[in-house]
């Protein structure tokens, strides 16, 4: 994985979604992460539920985390909900957090 990927997957984990104690990498709310050779960030995303009451702050604050790291150009993010989120998209870290 790219330097820069990385870094941006470290922004990506300090943003948490406000009714869940997990960042939302960790939730698997993130689908896609791609870089081009420019530098602009694609990522699509997706929220646990359609009627999720942060589904207009949430993903801008994804952009503007992204945007912080050094080196990227841009952010192009495509809010997703197919497939649907559910449980079985967690990393087992975020699944132990929330003792499932």
């Amino acid at each position: 994985m790219s330097d820069l990927k990385d870094k941006v997957i470290n922004e990506i984990k300090k943003v948490y979604d406000p009714e869940i104690p997990v960042n939302i990498y960790e939730m698997g709310l993130i689908y896609k992460l791609e870089i081009n050779d420019k530098n602009v960030v694609n990522v699509d995303m997706t929220l646990t539920s359609p009627n999720c009451p942060v589904a207009e702050s949430l993903p801008k604050q994804v952009k503007e985390y992204i945007l912080k790291v050094q080196g990227v150009s841009d952010v192009k993010l495509n809010l997703v909900w197919d497939p649907p989120w559910d449980q079985s998209k967690m990393s087992e870290a975020a699944k132990l957090e929330l003792g499932l």
